[in-house]
């Protein structure tokens, strides 16, 4: 069995610039267990434990997929799930960019359907994540406090990932690539 998901990479200027403006924005650190840098992305599809085969039909699936033209992504501000009083997940939102990663998802999912797949069981929300919080805390003040996190870059593929578990968290290694128009 293997833990897969779809995410969109970080280009490595972005990635760098988004460590940078995190640094300024939150001073006194990330709370909770911090996402390293390097495992930054935007999830699109979460399979979790899944066989050798439903791994092939997902790379068959988004090979044939019609995943549409390349975009720009820019990040903004900071938000908690469920809610910032007792927050689970402290995540980046996009301020541009949201309705086409949203698209996209649409369109890896309609492929993963067709390839005979479960449809996603829940609303996208397009968001980066940038810590854990376990158990939850209320992130009210440092959200309230970071203002704007001005990050860009161009999305030109999806990658499908897998999670490799390891002491000091999770490690994400590209399976495939599948580029945008």
């Amino acid at each position: 069995m293997r833990r897969v998901f779809l995410g969109v990479p970080l280009a490595d200027e972005a990635r760098h610039a988004l460590a940078v403006a995190i640094r300024r924005a939150l001073p006194d650190g990330i709370p909770g267990r911090p996402v390293r840098p390097q495992e930054w992305h935007l999830t699109m599809r979460f399979f979790g434990e899944v066989d050798d085969p439903t791994v092939d039909r997902v790379m068959a699936a988004m090979d044939g997929a019609d995943l549409g033209p390349r975009f720009t992504i820019r990040l903004g501000g900071l938000g908690a799930f469920p809610k910032a009083s007792a927050a689970q997940v402290l995540w980046v939102g996009l301020v541009e960019g949201a309705e086409r990663a949203t698209l996209l998802a649409e369109r890896a999912d309609e492929a993963l359907v067709a390839a005979g797949l479960e449809p996603q069981d829940r609303p996208y929300r397009p968001h980066l994540t940038v810590a854990r919080l376990r158990p939850s805390e209320s992130v009210s003040q440092v959200i309230g406090g970071a203002g704007v996190i001005d990050v860009r870059w161009e999305v030109d593929r999806v990658v499908l990932y897998e999670t490799r578990l390891r002491r000091g968290g999770a490690r994400y290694g590209e399976v495939e690539e599948f580029p945008l128009e």
